[in-house]
C-alpha cells in the first residue's frame, strides 16, 4: 500500500490513450483533448470510477476537458489575483495568500491528483496562464514574522503530494513558532488518490500536540466515495486527525435534491463530516457549472433539512476576496410580533416561540 500511490501517479492518466483504456471517448471529448491546450488528467483510480459509456458521468465531466471551457462571460479576468488579495499593499510571497487577519492560505505546489475542470485556481494550476513562485521556506519566514497569524490553510495544488518528509519538514516548522494554534491541509487526495494514506504519512501527521492538525477534502458526488476511501478516512482519523468535506456545487453534476442528500449522507457513512458547500465561484472559463446563487440554499432546506441528520448539514459559502461569506438566507423564520416569533419546519408545519426583549 505504501508504494501504491507512487504507481498510481507513475501511471497517471493524462494522454487520450492512456483514458480509452477507461472510457469510449465521444468524438466531441475527443476533439476538446486534441485542441484545448490545458493540463488535465488523473489517477488510475479515480478513472476507474467514470462510466465508460455516458459522457455525462459526474466523475467524467469533472475530469475529461470541455469545449464549453472557452467560453467565459461570467468569469472574472485575472480571478487568482483578486480573489486572493495579491495585487494589495502589503508584501507577501507568492506561497502566501490573505482574506483574514488571522490565518492565510500556504500554497506549496501546483502539482494535483486530478486538474478538476471547475478549479477556482484554473489560471494557476490548469491553464498556467498566471505564474508564481512557492518558495516554501521564503512562506514560512514571512509567516514567522507575522504573530497576528495564528491559523495556517496548506493548501496547492495538493500538498498531499509531498514526500512524507516534505510534509514532517513543514508540520515542524510552523509548529516552532509560538503563534500558531492550528494547521489545516487541504487535499483531494482522500478522494482521488486514497492510497496516499499510508503509515508514513500516518506518522507525520498522527499523535497529541497542542498544534492539531485539520484536513478538508473534496468530495462532489456520491459515486467518489468508494470502500478505499472510507478506510483511507478510517486510517486518518485513527491517528487523530478530523476529516471534513468542502463540497463545490457543480451543475449537472450535484444540483439535484437526491444526489445532493446521497452525498451528504453517504459523506457521514465514511465519516467525513459535511463542512462547506462553495458557490462555483468566478474564475473564467467554468461558466457551464455555475449554479444560480439561490440554488445551494435551496437545496440544504429541500434535500437536507429535516431529512437528515444535522450531522450532514453544510453551510453554503462564496468565497471571495474579503473572505468567505454565507449564502444562507432564513427560511424559517416566518413572522415576528413583541409577543412572539413564528417558526416553520421543513414540511411547512407551524410553531410559535416567545419574543425575548433586550
Amino acid at each position: 500500500m505504501s508504494d501504491e500511490w507512487q504507481r498510481q501517479l507513475s501511471e497517471f492518466i493524462n494522454t487520450i490513450e492512456k483514458l480509452k483504456q477507461y472510457v469510449n471517448l465521444t468524438a466531441e471529448e475527443e476533439d476538446a483533448l486534441r485542441s484545448i491546450k490545458t493540463t488535465w488528467g488523473t489517477t488510475p483510480y479515480f478513472a476507474s470510477l467514470m462510466d465508460r459509456d455516458d459522457p455525462a458521468c459526474p466523475i467524467r465531466r469533472q475530469v475529461i476537458p470541455s469545449r464549453q471551457e472557452q467560453q467565459n462571460r461570467y468569469g472574472m479576468h485575472d480571478y487568482l489575483v483578486w480573489k486572493e488579495n495579491r495585487a494589495t499593499d502589503e508584501q507577501r510571497p507568492d506561497s502566501i495568500a490573505r482574506q483574514y487577519r488571522d490565518r492565510v492560505a500556504f500554497t506549496v505546489t501546483q502539482t494535483c491528483g486530478i486538474y478538476c475542470r471547475h478549479c477556482f485556481r484554473k489560471e494557476l494550476v490548469v491553464d498556467g496562464d498566471l505564474k508564481l513562485d512557492f518558495n516554501v521556506d521564503e512562506g514560512l519566514d514571512w509567516i514567522a514574522k507575522h504573530p497576528e497569524i495564528r491559523d495556517v490553510l496548506i493548501t496547492g495544488g495538493d500538498p498531499f503530494l509531498l514526500s512524507d518528509d516534505q510534509i514532517e519538514y513543514l508540520i515542524r516548522k510552523l509548529r516552532a513558532l509560538p503563534h500558531i494554534e492550528m494547521i489545516r491541509f487541504g487535499t483531494r487526495l482522500p478522494i482521488v488518490l486514497p492510497q496516499r494514506i499510508t503509515p508514513g504519512l500516518k506518522k507525520v501527521l498522527g499523535g497529541y500536540h497542542r498544534v492539531p492538525i485539520w484536513i478538508n477534502t473534496q468530495c462532489n458526488h456520491p459515486k467518489e466515495i468508494t470502500e478505499t476511501t472510507a478506510r483511507a478516512v478510517y486510517e486518518l482519523l485513527s491517528c487523530g486527525v478530523n476529516v471534513g468535506n468542502q463540497a463545490v456545487l457543480l451543475k449537472g453534476i450535484n444540483d439535484d435534491v437526491e444526489t445532493f442528500r446521497e452525498l451528504h449522507q453517504k459523506l457521514l457513512k465514511v465519516r467525513i463530516r459535511p463542512y462547506y458547500v462553495f458557490y462555483c465561484e468566478p474564475a473564467p472559463g467554468i461558466d457551464h457549472f455555475r449554479t444560480p446563487v439561490e440554488k445551494g440554499a435551496e437545496l440544504i432546506r429541500d434535500a437536507l433539512r429535516g431529512h437528515t441528520t444535522g450531522l450532514a448539514q453544510p453551510m453554503h459559502v462564496i468565497a471571495t476576496n474579503v473572505g468567505k461569506i454565507p449564502l444562507m438566507p432564513d427560511y424559517y423564520i416566518k413572522g415576528k410580533n413583541e409577543k412572539e416569533y413564528t417558526l416553520a419546519n421543513h414540511l411547512g408545519e407551524i410553531t410559535t416561540i416567545p419574543n425575548i426583549p433586550e
